[in-house]
């Protein structure tokens, strides 16, 4: 069965499929089943900077898939600071020109019965707005076509990994959140905090017993590690952000805070 009849012979199939942090090894047998699906693969462009993300975006197509395919690569708007405005505001104005580009890619570049693919960083569920933007364009109308979302492995499950430590203790819970909201205080009650898009680094600041557990790039070939009482480390995972950050031009980190111990409270 040929990809087209798969996908159906009339509605246009969307394909948001979780890659992991980086490291084609991280890709899993599902998302392979599934990029095997796809006739075209939308590949976002986000400066010169970042061209790294697009070059490893190709790179795990090539590992992976055995049938013709092809690229699409676009340009994704620019967020707007929030500083001095509403963040939400900021967020829904991206997302509305966002959205705009995927009107056009899914109308000019994908023929019904066509399967496209987004290969998203890490996992579809996890601080991406891939999800949102594909229910917007539904909800708008005047676009026909399905969806299948295709989990991956996150950064925050590879950091763990890689620094061989479970990311709850024993009977409590886990916290998601952004250095935006640890900047009012680490969270009242919290046990094990997974801190992401944390520009400013604000755990730096934070008092308290806790142990840190950071990575930057992770899953890519030069990826950092860095674990320690959060005292100790702070100081010098603020040196090593400036110094890759000065070196590449961006920076993708992920931390993991625990408190000590690993009993029943």
């Amino acid at each position: 069965m040929n990809a087209q009849a798969e996908c159906g012979a009339v509605k246009r199939k969307v394909l948001v499929i979780g890659i992991g942090p980086g490291h084609p090894d991280y890709v899993t047998m599902q998302a392979v089943g599934a990029m095997n699906r796809a006739d075209l693969f939308f590949i976002p462009q986000k400066g010169e900077e970042k061209e790294e993300l697009a070059r490893v975006r190709r790179e795990i197509c090539e590992r992976y898939i055995d049938r013709p395919y092809r690229e699409v690569a676009f340009a994704v708007p620019s967020r707007r600071s929030a500083l001095g405005g509403d963040y939400r505001d900021t967020v829904a104005d991206w997302h509305a020109a966002v959205e705009q580009v995927y009107r056009r890619l899914l109308t000019e570049e994908l023929q019904p019965g066509q399967c496209g693919a987004f290969l998203v960083w890490g996992d579809p569920t996890l601080y991406d707005s891939t999800i949102r933007i594909l229910e917007r364009l539904l909800a708008a109308g005047g676009l026909d076509f399905d969806y299948e979302v295709i989990a991956g492995i996150s950064a925050p499950q590879a950091l763990a990994a890689l620094h061989k430590v479970p990311m709850n203790n024993i009977g409590q819970s886990i916290l998601y959140t952004t250095g935006r909201r640890l900047a009012e205080g680490f969270p009242e009650g919290a046990d094990s905090v997974v801190v992401m898009l944390d520009g400013e680094l604000t755990w730096k600041d934070i008092d308290g017993d806790l142990d840190v557990y950071w990575g930057a790039y992770v899953g890519l070939p030069d990826q950092r590690l860095v674990a320690g009482k959060l005292s100790e480390v702070a100081g010098e995972v603020e040196r090593i952000r400036a110094d890759v950050r000065g070196a590449k031009g961006w920076l993708m980190d992920t931390t993991l805070i625990k408190r000590p111990g690993d009993g029943t409270a």
